[in-house]
């Protein structure tokens, strides 16, 4: 189900940033969690950092100084970390038990 038919539907289908903005004195810890839930809530194929920069690039102009404007600022100039594999190290296939020898 789609909440935002507007211009940002396909960046913000559930329009957490858009309501963001529409919330009168909302601070930057609530906004960081918005944008947190929203990038969380991305589908997997998304690249976050391009779409954080695309919401910055609609909200920008309208909304300077707005606590969100400056968390999608940073989502888009911070790349998100590299996932690495676990090492699996030798031994801990099975459990070993001292004195059950």
């Amino acid at each position: 189900m789609r909440k935002n038919e507007g211009p940002t539907g396909d960046l913000d289908p559930h329009a957490l940033i858009l309501e963001a903005y529409r919330i009168e004195g909302i601070g930057a810890a609530d906004c960081r969690t918005i944008f947190f839930d929203w990038a969380i809530g991305a589908m997997a194929d998304r690249d976050i950092v391009a779409d954080a920069a695309a919401l910055l690039a609609h909200y920008h102009d309208k909304a300077p100084d707005h606590p969100m404007t400056a968390v999608l600022r940073e989502g888009a100039l911070t790349p998100p970390p590299r996932r690495r594999k676990r090492a699996r190290r030798r031994g801990q296939g099975a459990l070993r038990l001292r004195g059950s020898g």
